[in-house]
C-alpha cells in the first residue's frame, strides 16, 4: 500500500506542479485573455461544475466507459482466439492489418448516417479505434508464451480452463493493460472531435462551443475537465493492474 500511495502521490503532485508552472509562464508571455492564468480557469472550472460541466462531464464519460466495455467483449476474446488457433488468425489479422492504420474519424459521417448523430455512432466510433489495439496486443501476449509452457501443463493433467486461469490470462493482461493505456488517449481525441457534430452535452461539445462564444476561461475549465476524466481513466487502470499484475511492479 506504501509504495502504491507513492506511484500515485509523488509523479502526480510533480507533473501538476510543472504543468500549472508552464501554463502561467505561457499564460504571462503571450500577455492575453485568449490563455487565461492558471487560477482564473480553475476558479473557473469549479463555478460551473455543479451547474452544468458536470453533465457534459458525466455524458463524455459514459460514452468513453460504454466504448472501453464493448471494445472490452469483443477484442478479447477474438484475440486469444487468433493467439491460440491459426485458421482464425489467418481470417481476421489480414483485415486488422489492413483497417487498423486508417483515421477512424473519417467513418464518423458513415457511422451517424446508419447509427443516427446520438451517443451510438460516437461509441461506436471510439470502439473503431480501441478494439484493433487490444486484440493485436491479446493475440501477440497468447503467441508469446513458449509453447513448452501449454505442453508443460497438458502433462500435468490441467484442464483447458485452469491453462487459461494460469497462464493464457496472465501472460496477456501486462499487454492488454498496456494497449488500454495507448488506445484509451486516441479515443479521448477523437471523442472531443465526434462531441462537436449533431449533440448538445459532451467536453467537445462545452470546450468548442466556449471558444466559438469567445469565453476563454470556460474553454479552459472544460479542458481540464478533460484532462482530468483521462487522468482518472488512467489511474484506474494503474490501479487494476497492480492488483491484477502484482509482479509487474
Amino acid at each position: 500500500m506504501t509504495r502504491f500511495k507513492k506511484l500515485v502521490t509523488r509523479p502526480t503532485l510533480y507533473g501538476l506542479l510543472s504543468i500549472l508552472f508552464l501554463w502561467q509562464v505561457l499564460s504571462l508571455c503571450v500577455n492575453s485573455n485568449v490563455i487565461p492564468a492558471p487560477l482564473e480557469a480553475i476558479t473557473k472550472f469549479f463555478v460551473l461544475l455543479p451547474t452544468e460541466l458536470w453533465r457534459h462531464l458525466i455524458t463524455s464519460l459514459y460514452r468513453m466507459l460504454l466504448a472501453l466495455v464493448i471494445s472490452l467483449m469483443i477484442a478479447v476474446p477474438l484475440g486469444i482466439l487468433c493467439g491460440l488457433y491459426t485458421l482464425p488468425d489467418r481470417l481476421l489479422s489480414p483485415i486488422t492489418y489492413i483497417l487498423y492504420p486508417l483515421p477512424k474519424v473519417a467513418f464518423l459521417p458513415i457511422f451517424m448516417i446508419f447509427f443516427g448523430i446520438g451517443d451510438a455512432s460516437k461509441v461506436i466510433l471510439m470502439v473503431s479505434i480501441m478494439i484493433f489495439q487490444v486484440f493485436l496486443a491479446v493475440r501477440d501476449g497468447v503467441k508469446e508464451i513458449p509453447y513448452t509452457l501449454f505442453q508443460s501443463m497438458k502433462s500435468l493433467g490441467l484442464s483447458p480452463y485452469d491453462q487459461f486461469k494460469h497462464l493464457v490470462f496472465p501472460a496477456i493482461l501486462p499487454k492488454l493493460f498496456s494497449a488500454l493505456r495507448v488506445s484509451l488517449g486516441v479515443a479521448i481525441a477523437t471523442l472531443f472531435f465526434a462531441e462537436n457534430y449533431a449533440t448538445t452535452y459532451g467536453i467537445g461539445y462545452l470546450v468548442m462551443n466556449a471558444w466559438s462564444m469567445v469565453d476563454y476561461p470556460k474553454m479552459f475549465a472544460g479542458i481540464i475537465a478533460l484532462s482530468l476524466m483521462g487522468f482518472v481513466l488512467f489511474k484506474l487502470i494503474d490501479l487494476i493492474e497492480l492488483k491484477c499484475c502484482p509482479w509487474t511492479q
